[in-house]
């Protein structure tokens, strides 16, 4: 039974990661999830300096899911360097590290940071809901994502994934963008614009407002988005949104997705992602399916 898959030449023990900013660097889920199991880790947002994020509170539980305004809080690349990336070499897993920014100029100063670092790939995250600069604005219309991946494009060493934003009026001409400019492979969807208010304050949930809504709710909008992003470009796909176990993460992959991210279940379950391999690999045994590239992109083929 063969479970790898190949994005942008880069070779995967098998399609399951982790979505960025749900996961950390993967120290934290250390003593739950052996990440040698995992085809790769996605860490949280890194920027050029540091991020202190939006006020609190920035966490709101809803139904079938929560929302958050984080606002891509992290200690900056030169801390990720020296912390972060020496702790994941030591697994056995491919690294892809998660760039934020608010201009182009911040995006390629990490991009080019990373040059040397040996890490496998990274996500250009031009889709956070929770940022005022930069970040949602590149990922909301087709010549700003056309013009930062391009930019990106001629300073990174590593392959470049575009992760994209579901707040767009079609999803496919935003792939095609990502995919004209040069980019390696496309994730989507990051979160959805959503809010809460306190009907006994009578005020927001979150400082923020708004936040990204995140979840098993926004799962059937995640997979028919990454269906037509399929359609629509020839560059692989990673899936995410709503993921909660196997049977989710194989929607995706017959929806046209090559890998799925794990994101907001890691925090009601742990040992999730471990889970979802280990899934993944009982249905194909199930199913007598020798190879998980058949899976890939199945129902668009039927």
């Amino acid at each position: 039974m063969n479970t790898k898959v190949t994005i942008a030449g880069v070779a995967l023990q098998n399609p399951v990661m982790t979505a960025s900013g749900t996961f950390g660097s993967g120290m934290e889920y250390g003593e739950f999830v052996d990440l040698n199991r995992l085809g790769a880790v996605v860490t949280k947002g890194v920027a050029n300096v540091p991020w202190a994020g939006n006020p609190t509170p920035r966490v709101a539980e809803v139904y079938g899911g929560m929302l958050n305004a984080i606002g891509l809080q992290n200690p900056g690349i030169d801390v990720f360097i020296e912390r972060d990336i020496p702790f994941l070499k030591q697994y056995d897993t491919k690294i892809i590290v998660n760039v934020c920014g608010k201009t182009v100029e911040d995006y390629i100063a990490v991009v080019e940071k990373l040059g040397d670092e040996g890490v496998d790939m990274l996500e250009i995250n031009v889709s956070c809901p929770n940022v005022k600069e930069g970040a949602i604005a590149f990922g909301q219309k087709t010549d700003a994502l056309f013009d930062i991946t391009s930019q990106i494009k001629k300073h990174a060493v590593q392959p470049v994934i575009m992760k994209l934003s579901p707040n767009v009026t079609d999803i496919g001409e935003m792939a095609r963008a990502a995919e004209a400019a040069g980019a390696d492979a496309i994730s989507l969807i990051n979160t959805l614009t959503g809010m809460k208010i306190d009907i006994h304050r009578r005020t927001f949930a979150l400082a923020n407002k708004t936040g990204g809504m995140s979840g098993p709710a926004i799962k059937p909008i995640a997979v028919r988005m990454v269906y037509q992003a399929a359609s629509a470009v020839k560059i692989p796909i990673i899936g995410m949104g709503g993921i909660c176990n196997a049977e989710d993460a194989v929607e995706f992959l017959l929806a046209g997705a090559s890998a799925v991210s794990v994101g907001a279940a890691n925090f009601f379950n742990p040992y999730v992602t471990e889970e979802i391999v280990r899934g993944i690999e009982a249905y194909m045994e199930q199913y007598h399916i020798e190879d998980i590239k058949e899976l890939i992109g199945a129902v668009r083929e039927s």
